[in-house]
């Protein structure tokens, strides 16, 4: 697979390329613009329904490559605009219910999820390929992934098979069907979680922070529901990946 088109803008100090990557699986790289060589690779992952001209998506990209990282993201398969399955327009009607309880709601996203991160496996490994080929001053920076919801269930499976990836900033996820690739993860983990959570139970997301294979793990746990992630937590996501990433690739 490679870029098939794209395009390049420059935001103040950010150079952003959109770009479609094969057949369809579009997305973005933030990178520091003026000859700035990135200091390390993050790859974005989504969550349910976003894509990345979302605000909050495109800021937080935006946010990273302010402090030196290149930030790749690809929309989610059936979503952000790609083609939609049969069966993707099915689960998303069956999650945008507004019959549905929360605890129907959530088993749907989390039934959804299940399908959607193996269909965008492959698509985040073939990026990292590309972009190796395509920028040499990235090819050989550390890498770090972000995701949370339905990024940070990719964001499991990229990692359990995925060398290339060295830390990890994941969260707002649970459930026994993720154990087993929680288990086979070894780079150093921050992981979010909401106390009150009402998609995903309080005691599933620690069984999924305890299954972590990690030696080096962190859990973050703030009052609130599924969408009230703090703002600070945003400066701690930072902090994590200069240690992993900006230190490591220093060192």
């Amino acid at each position: 697979m490679q870029f098939i088109t794209h395009t390049s803008t420059v935001e103040g100090a950010i150079q952003r390329i959109d770009f479609v990557l094969g057949a369809d699986a579009s997305g973005a790289l933030w990178r520091p613009d003026g000859g700035t060589e990135p200091v390390a690779l993050l790859l974005v992952a989504l969550g349910g329904g976003q894509h990345v001209d979302t605000p909050g998506v495109a800021a937080r990209a935006h946010r990273f490559a302010e402090h030196g990282y290149a930030v790749a993201a690809l929309n989610n398969p059936g979503q952000g605009g790609r083609p939609q399955t049969d069966a993707d327009i099915s689960a998303i009607a069956a999650i945008r219910n507004p019959a549905a309880t929360l605890q129907q709601r959530g088993t749907a996203i989390e039934n959804y999820n299940a399908v959607v991160a193996p269909r965008a496996l492959p698509e985040w490994a073939a990026l990292l390929d590309v972009l190796a080929a395509r920028y040499p001053e990235i090819a050989h920076k550390p890498i770090g992934f972000y995701g949370v919801s339905l990024g940070a269930v990719i964001g499991l499976h990229l990692l359990a098979a995925e060398p290339r990836i060295t830390a990890a900033r994941l969260g707002l996820i649970g459930g026994e069907h993720l154990l087993q690739a929680a288990q086979r993860i070894r780079v150093p983990v921050e992981f979010v979680m909401q106390w009150d959570d009402e998609l995903i139970s309080r005691e599933s997301s620690l069984r999924l922070f305890d299954a972590l294979g990690s030696t080096e793990k962190s859990l973050h746990a703030s009052p609130g529901g599924h969408t009230d992630v703090p703002v600070h937590e945003r400066d701690s996501a930072l902090r994590f990946f200069d240690r992993t990433l900006r230190d490591a690739g220093a060192s």
